[in-house]
């Protein structure tokens, strides 16, 4: 919200906002980009999109839709088309059986969360969020009335909740599990045998309802092999949502596709609350996305081994800095490195780094590289790496990290 906005004597800011701001990465990408204004060569790894194109013949199939003139309104929450398409990929790729009236497409995958937590979530109601965590999950709690309950994960954990943390956090007022696997900021995901715990607790309460953000099921690294909750614990489906979208996986963030497959009457009162905000998500991309689920996916195995290359560099080369640790993320396009050994050192101008967001100000301003603190994420002292970046651009940022870190006192 603009400053100038809540101080106008005629605004008044809505109560269910008044805990939120503009986000830390918003902040960081606005001062990098007053820095590049001013002829600094700054170099922004704070991007949460890949940065290959979409693939030729998806956009092809969006072109192709303009030209046949399906650029109306379809259905409320997907056409029947896009509907069959994510079935038969939820079937071939994650064993899963879900007909069309399960399926819920919105203009991106944080609609459909947004959706499904205004139509499930009463005021008190809450919502366990694993830490590390993509900040918009907590703001969408609190917007809709809910409390967040942030239970820490750190890097000696692997960055995953555990089974006795869940349930120890699990109330009479719980009613979601959130579960990002492969996660935003740490790269961090849960193989099959780390998730039959957690389903355990689930199992043994009945109230609480889980959703699980897979969008970034694409993008996995060595022999790591992903698993969707919902194929272990079938007993569990009817209180499951599973959450994914073509935005990671095709280079299509642009395009506003995302989609949930979940029990019948939770789709039913998500699509309620799509019909009193966007209504349909765009024709246009919903033609695109038939084609990026039925197409030709052979790309998908190259990017993902573009990644990980990037991945091993950026690890070794954060590894390489006195008071930096970074662990092996599995998956996603993010590290999530320790800079604790590097809280109390000073900088060359005399300021003490008391916190990561310190750290991350200071590669900013001294070296001209934007990373994310990790208390943007709720975990400190971390910060977060984008790597979906030029290589050329990733050796030389972590070059200026290095030489900056080791100007420290």
């Amino acid at each position: 919200m603009c400053a100038d906005l809540v101080s106008h004597p005629g605004f008044f800011r809505a109560n269910r906002i008044a805990k939120l701001s503009v986000s830390e990465i918003i902040k960081i990408s606005t001062r990098a980009r007053e820095l590049r204004a001013e002829g600094k060569p700054v170099i922004i790894l704070g991007a949460g999109e890949p940065d290959f194109d979409t693939p030729e013949h998806v956009k092809q199939a969006g072109i192709a839709a303009i030209n046949a003139g399906q650029t109306k309104y379809t259905p409320l929450d997907g056409t029947p088309e896009l509907k069959q398409a994510i079935c038969d990929k939820l079937s071939r790729e994650n064993e899963l059986d879900y007909q069309p009236a399960n399926i819920s497409v919105s203009a991106g995958a944080k609609q459909v969360l947004f959706n499904a937590f205004m139509a499930t979530i009463n005021p008190g109601d809450e919502v366990i969020i694993p830490t590390p965590f993509w900040t918009t999950y907590a703001d969408i709690v609190e917007v809709c009335g809910g409390e967040p309950v942030l239970v820490k994960c750190p890097g000696e954990k692997g960055f995953r909740l555990q089974a006795d943390q869940l349930e120890a956090a699990i109330t009479p007022k719980t009613k979601w599990l959130m579960l990002n696997s492969p996660s935003n900021p740490s790269g961090a995901a849960y193989s099959a045998e780390e998730l039959k715990p957690l389903l355990a607790v689930l199992a043994r309460n009945p109230h609480v309802w889980l959703v699980c953000d897979d969008i970034y099921e694409h993008i996995t690294y060595d022999d790591f092999e992903f698993v969707t909750p919902a194929q272990l614990a079938p007993e569990l489906r009817d209180r499951i949502l599973v959450v994914n979208g073509v935005s990671k996986s095709h280079a299509m963030t642009g395009w506003r596709i995302g989609y949930g497959a979940g029990p019948v009457e939770l789709i039913k009162a998500m699509a309620v609350m799509q019909s009193q905000s966007t209504s349909c998500a765009s024709s246009v991309s919903q033609a695109a996305a038939i084609e990026a689920l039925n197409g030709d996916n052979s790309f998908l195995e190259e990017r993902r081994l573009s990644f990980q290359e990037r991945r091993d560099l950026v690890v070794a080369g954060l590894n390489e800095i006195d008071g930096v640790t970074c662990r092996v993320p599995e998956g996603a396009f993010y590290t999530f490195a320790s800079c604790e050994g590097l809280i109390g050192k000073t900088t060359p101008s005399g300021k003490t780094i008391e916190s990561d967001s310190d750290f991350c100000r200071y590669i900013l301003e001294e070296s001209h590289v934007a990373i994310v603190p990790g208390s943007a994420f709720g975990l400190s002292p971390y910060f977060r790496i984008s790597y979906a970046a030029a290589k050329s651009e990733l050796v030389e940022a972590i070059s200026r990290i290095q030489k900056a870190a080791s100007a420290l006192t």
